[in-house]
């Protein structure tokens, strides 16, 4: 006699689908190509990294023009303050802003200088990742164009394109964008927060089981019926309760009631994501408590942090001076004024005023005691 076939008690469904992974693109990211893609969600993703875009556009700081004939110095800087930037923005600090961020974000940034038939000076910022770089042939500069199917279109009028990289290098010679190198570590900390999320919602919204078990003759004969009965009562419980309505559940025989997934257990998940943020912080160069997090026992500023801090926002300015003498150097020229533009930065304050005022009472004594030295000679 043969064996009967052992038939399965359980199978996989063929109808689930997977969860949508917006944030793995990486994964099968060509290289050179798709990474804007990937940092517009990681930005949207991460608070902490569109908070370090900001706050370091802001800390930069604001600056102001002088050059050697004041009558001319005095109108550029009329200009700086009430330029038209687009959309519907005036000044150069307007222009500067979503510069910067795009620099900081990309490794570039790109904005164009317009001069309509009255000779006077307009800036506009553009979105730097619609638009193709490649070394121009004649010099040392770039050509800056828009590819139209497969060929490359360079822009008409190049020496009027205003073009910024940031931490550029041999792999990348157009610029690296801050979040460089943190796709990898985003890509785990969206898991652990995506599985944060689901654990709450199974505990908010919770599942039961409700099992029945037949325990003699007669209820094996009738366990189709009585389990029929139990799950229509059951959910009537249970829609009673979503109403407000408070109604007891009673049944015969042996019947559990358990949570689905209460024995579960759930991932400690502070220490590991406190590791990922201490990464994409370290990498912004900004200090933690700027985001609100209460790592150290001060909240106060280290001097080691300080002129760190106070470094990478010159390089940032370096990076961007280029451009600004340049958009200077050109109203002054349309102006019939041939003098040299001169940026002058606003100084980086990241200390407390009290210690400010400190270190100022402390230096003029040491002045004063000096000068009495002195004279005492």
């Amino acid at each position: 006699m043969k064996k009967k076939e052992q038939q399965a008690i359980s199978c996989a469904s063929q109808l689930r689908t997977a969860q949508q992974q917006d944030f793995l693109w990486h994964r099968t990211m060509v290289p050179g190509i798709g990474q804007e893609t990937v940092y517009r969600q990681m930005r949207s993703a991460i608070p902490i990294l569109d908070a370090a875009i900001g706050k370091l556009v802001r800390l930069t700081g604001g600056f102001h023009a002088e050059c050697e004939n004041k009558a001319a110095e005095k109108q550029l800087q009329q200009f700086l303050r009430t330029v038209p930037v687009g959309y519907g923005q005036y000044g150069i600090e307007n222009f500067l802003m979503p510069y910067l961020d795009s620099l900081l974000m990309f490794g570039r940034a790109l904005g164009e200088m317009m001069i309509p038939a009255d000779g006077t000076l307009l800036l506009r910022w553009a979105d730097a990742t619609k638009f193709e770089i490649l070394p121009d042939d004649g010099g040392n500069d770039v050509c800056i164009g828009v590819r139209k199917g497969t060929q490359l279109q360079p822009l008409p009028r190049q020496k009027l394109l205003l073009f910024s990289t940031w931490n550029a290098d041999t792999d990348h010679p157009y610029g690296t964008s801050l979040f460089y190198s943190m796709p990898f570590l985003t890509d785990i900390l969206m898991k652990i927060y995506r599985t944060i999320g689901t654990n709450w919602e199974r505990a908010g919204n919770v599942r039961y089981a409700v099992t029945y078990k037949p325990t003699d003759g007669a209820d094996m004969a009738f366990a189709k019926e009585r389990a029929q009965s139990i799950a229509s009562e059951w959910s009537n419980a249970m829609q009673e309760a979503r109403d407000g309505s408070v109604r007891d559940f009673v049944s015969v025989g042996d019947v559990q009631i358990r949570v689905i997934g209460s024995d579960g257990q759930i991932l400690d998940s502070e220490v590991p994501v406190r590791q990922i943020l201490e990464q994409l912080v370290a990498k912004t160069g900004l200090p933690p408590f700027l985001f609100g997090l209460s790592w150290a026992a001060t909240e106060r500023m280290a001097a080691q942090q300080t002129d760190l801090l106070t470094s990478e926002l010159w390089a940032i300015r370096r990076s961007v001076q280029p451009v600004l003498e340049k958009i200077c150097r050109t109203w002054l020229q349309l102006h019939g004024c041939g003098c040299e533009p001169e940026i002058i930065w606003d100084e980086i304050s990241l200390q407390d005023i009290e210690m400010q005022a400190h270190a100022a009472l402390y230096q003029a004594q040491a002045e004063r005691l000096q000068k009495e030295q002195e004279e005492e000679v």
